[in-house]
């Protein structure tokens, strides 16, 4: 048992079902994260474990304790909106006291709390500004600022960055980061951006309608993909269908990948996998027959990505992407032919 369980829950609204089968155990201090495409039931699940909707079946437990019956302001737990939901008419010091002060929390301690949150979200100096006086990234921030002032046993945050800026949201994500990190706090952070998932969590839960599709690393989610959702959802792959020969050979339409195959997908319709940064442009190089998989095409885009540029090369109907490097960029051109190569190792068989 985790410091948070959710146990088979499941929630309905009419005839949809918004989350089903729901297992997850979350350790004290990880940061976990719900990731999946719109309406996959990732704000639904958080706002279950917050309070704000019940579970039609389950059980949600936070260190042992039974939450279902409990109201949201009593489950000790911190809240982050995507909308920064603070109050226009109060200040910075307001807004983020607030739920002190409901808690009749002396004015000096009050003052003092504020601060010391004000230097942990890096806003030193700003409590008697009023939210109308500050940038998004502020705002946010003193939204966070205010999620931790009652010291919460858990923090939820609900897309919280989706409203900024890119330069900020890079930049505010890894402040969030730092600062669950500094406090050892649990954390639930619901997104639909791939990248932020994976450069901050400890886990990363993939969702599909209502459903888990893979609760695993980051760096896991991203190599092994649990399933083919998962593959498209996270990042960019390469996608061959055809047919496991035996355990080294998948046929498809006018040629062969060799590749590992397991023994139960041997025989059936498969789909090979793999990640654009693992295919190479071997263009007067010698590729390495015995290991690797070499087909020739035609350049039919190339799209510059700063530190890479991603080439879309035609080879037997497929439209295979190769990322190339700042020394290969200038060598390439539109409707060149090209050699490129991958080796079976990157690649990843499941059935189709």
């Amino acid at each position: 048992m985790g410091y948070l369980d959710l146990v088979d829950i499941e929630k309905q609204f009419g005839r949809v079902q918004a989350v089903r089968d729901f297992s997850l155990s979350v350790a004290q201090g990880e940061f976990v994260s719900l990731l999946g495409p719109s309406g996959c039931g990732k704000t639904t699940t958080l706002r279950m474990i917050a309070g704000f909707e019940q579970p039609d079946r389950g059980q949600i437990l936070l260190d042992g304790q039974e939450l279902t019956a409990i109201p949201p302001n009593q489950r000790g737990a911190g809240m982050v909106f995507q909308a920064y939901a603070l109050f226009p008419n109060l200040s910075v010091l307001g807004n983020i006291g607030f739920g002190l002060e409901i808690a009749h929390v002396p004015r000096e301690e009050i003052r003092r709390t504020v601060a010391e949150l004000l230097s942990l979200v890096k806003l030193e100096g700003i409590q008697d500004r009023f939210p109308h006086q500050l940038s998004g990234g502020q705002q946010q921030r003193v939204a966070l600022a205010r999620a931790l002032a009652l010291k919460p046993r858990l923090l939820l945050l609900d897309e919280p960055l989706s409203a900024l800026d890119a330069k900020v949201r890079v930049s505010l994500r890894t402040e969030i980061r730092r600062i669950q990190s500094s406090l050892g706090i649990t954390t639930i952070y619901v997104t639909h951006d791939q990248e932020e998932a994976l450069s901050i969590s400890d886990r990363v839960v993939v969702m599909r309608e209502g459903s888990i599709e893979q609760d695993a690393s980051p760096r896991e989610i991203y190599r092994q993909p649990a399933s083919r959702f998962v593959a498209e959802f996270i990042g960019t792959a390469n996608q061959f269908e055809g047919v496991a020969v035996d355990e080294h050979t998948v046929r498809m339409d006018g040629f062969d990948l060799n590749v590992s195959v397991p023994p139960e997908l041997i025989g059936h319709q498969i789909v090979v996998l793999v990640r654009p940064e693992n295919v190479r442009l071997v263009e007067g190089v010698e590729p390495d027959t015995e290991t690797d998989n070499v087909l020739r095409g035609r350049i039919e885009s190339i799209s510059f990505m700063g530190p890479v540029t991603r080439v879309s090369v035609a080879s037997h109907g497929n439209q295979l992407m190769c990322d190339l490097g700042l020394a290969q960029q200038t060598s390439i051109e539109f409707n060149q032919e090209v050699t490129l190569a991958f080796s079976g190792d990157h690649c990843q068989v499941m059935g189709k």
